[in-house]
């Protein structure tokens, strides 16, 4: 883990910039073809190795008035940001602090390319892909993202996926995740629409803390606009491309809606315009580039992965045979990493390798519930099943903390 102080920039990009890029053609054989990738577009390589070095600006001003002391001209408290998030700009007091009026304001104006009706059927498709889209996004959208150093090196130096707060914090980005799947929950003032703005307002919290003392010749800034965009990728096409290697059936207007749904969440936590793209094919194109400019794995991504791969046994398995429920779901969990990741992966991770029985009972399990009448017609009933399951075996009777101001 590198977390020396950041030194002069001789060159427009980060060294992290393409030094890993023969293995990532390697990681991405099977996905350049379904982007269409032919020759790569330099241009796209150069934004994106620039983009590690460009913040989200407005968030970096809030995030300054946050790390104000409380009382000082201009200071962010968290209270009063939930406050501003739940209540809207109409509801500020007349003494709010200007760049929370920007902010909220911002939120607010809601772009003119939104579907609503496009982004009602985004989230009930999202809802509908259950347990698969829970799955994809840990084993595929989160670890498979440990392959990769800088934002791992992130995560172990703030401490956000290590020790005792594993599962909770990983709890609270599947809660934020699911939260997108709730009826109306991302018109502004909404669930979804509050808990995208914190999580907006955390990460530039966080990288206006960490950059002083960031190796950022190294890596870029520690949250920075390139990194957003993966992450945007790993939530959107990532999950559709994983959800149909479990047998899921996504049509053609499926994809659309969610595609459209997570370009606006995008808009919401700060990503820049030109990564905020319509269709699935196009995403798969920018993350095939993404993955060639990334930096090989650092010692921070079999930490992580082992970390989050060993909490899975501290979920809460309420009910008959816990013990045994968690070791299978243990097992489960190693035999889909290793199809999803492949050998290479799991050798680099230092994890054991396991058979892929989990994709053997998946498949034909999912070809029923997407392609049956009966099994269509249970699927929401599922997904809200499914959501209320994964709370409980994280968070228990707690309530999630995401996003809530701190009581200290």
């Amino acid at each position: 883990m590198t977390t020396a102080p950041a030194t002069t920039r001789t060159t427009p990009y980060p060294q992290r910039h393409r030094e890993g890029e023969a293995r990532g053609r390697r990681l991405g054989r099977a996905l350049k073809p379904i982007a269409r990738v032919g020759d790569l577009d330099e241009a796209l390589m150069d934004r994106i190795g620039r983009d590690f070095f460009e913040r989200d600006e407005l968030g970096d001003r809030l995030a300054r008035a946050m790390r104000l002391r409380s009382g000082e001209p201009g200071a962010v408290t968290r209270r009063q940001l939930d406050q501003a998030l739940t209540t809207g700009s109409a509801g500020l007091p007349d003494e709010a602090p200007q760049i929370l009026r920007d902010y909220i304001a911002h939120l607010e104006d809601t772009p003119d390319w939104v579907d609503w009706e496009k982004i009602e059927k985004g989230q009930k498709a999202y809802l509908r892909l259950g347990q698969n889209a829970a799955d994809i996004l840990l084993q595929l959208s989160l670890i498979g993202g440990y392959r990769f150093g800088g934002p791992t090196d992130l995560l172990v130096a703030t401490g956000g996926l290590t020790g005792e707060t594993t599962l909770r914090r990983l709890a609270e980005t599947s809660h934020w995740t699911m939260s997108l799947s709730i009826p109306d929950g991302l018109r502004p003032g909404g669930e979804a629409w509050r808990l995208t703005g914190h999580v907006r307002a955390m990460h530039a919290v966080v990288n206006n803390a960490m950059e002083p003392r960031w190796d950022s010749a190294r890596w870029g800034l520690p949250i920075n606009q390139s990194d957003l965009a993966s992450t945007l990728g790993l939530f959107d096409a990532v999950v559709l491309l994983g959800v149909r290697t479990l047998g899921v059936r996504v049509t053609r207007g499926e994809s659309d809606a969610v595609m459209h749904m997570w370009r606006y969440v995008g808009w919401l936590m700060g990503v820049a315009d030109h990564y905020l793209v319509e269709g699935e094919r196009e995403r798969h194109r920018v993350n095939y580039h993404i993955l060639l400019a990334q930096a090989d794995i650092s010692e921070a991504g079999p930490r992580l992965t082992r970390a989050l791969v060993e909490a899975q046994r501290g979920r809460d398995r309420s009910g008959p045979l816990p013990r045994l429920r968690a070791r299978l779901g243990h097992e489960r969990l190693l035999s889909m990493l290793t199809v999803l990741l492949g050998r290479e992966s799991m050798r680099e991770f230092g994890l054991p390798v396991r058979p892929p029985w989990a994709h053997a009972y998946l498949i034909p399990l999912n070809t029923w519930r997407y392609r049956t009448p009966m099994g269509r017609a249970r699927l929401e009933q599922w997904g809200e099943k499914v959501r209320a399951r994964e709370r409980k075996e994280v968070f228990g009777d707690a309530r999630p903390d995401i996003g809530r101001p701190a009581t200290a």
